[in-house]
């Protein structure tokens, strides 16, 4: 599960859902909002997993976007989603920044406004991953949704 969708790789346009943007935090909410969008159609009502997909989404692409400011990359942000019949949802966020996404050790204080992300990953994705070793620089953030077909 640690790599950019085959067709991504292959220089081809991606099976679903591409979207490239700058690290700005206004287009966390873009990112978001595409997802939601493109999930709707296929994805049955009721489910929560367009609702799922949608605020995880946000969640990887706020840290993504906060990484590649830090790091002052300038490089766009890419956003891929991929979805199949059998009922599993993809989502995979890359950015230039180095480093490595941990889980938070402790509960995060209910004042800060930040240190939930990974945590909400890792309570409702299927499965979630940071990978390294993908084309170029920095990483690729990706998590699964399984079971709403």
């Amino acid at each position: 599960m640690c790599t950019l969708p085959a067709a991504a790789l292959a220089g081809k346009p991606v099976t679903d859902f591409t979207l490239t943007f700058p690290p700005e935090p206004r287009w966390v909410r873009s990112a978001r909002d595409a997802v939601r969008t493109a999930l709707t159609p296929v994805v049955p009502d009721g489910s929560g997993v367009v609702e799922t997909a949608a605020l995880l989404t946000s969640e990887v692409v706020t840290n993504a976007v906060a990484a590649a400011l830090g790091c002052l990359s300038g490089a766009p942000v890419e956003l891929y989603a991929e979805w199949t019949p059998s009922g599993t949802v993809r989502v995979l966020v890359h950015d230039d920044a180095p480093g490595d996404l941990r889980l938070p050790c402790g509960v995060p204080d209910p004042e800060s406004e930040h240190g939930r992300g990974l945590l909400l990953l890792s309570l409702y994705a299927t499965e979630w991953g940071v990978c390294h070793h993908v084309p170029g620089r920095g990483k690729t953030v990706w998590f699964t949704l399984e079971g709403w077909a």
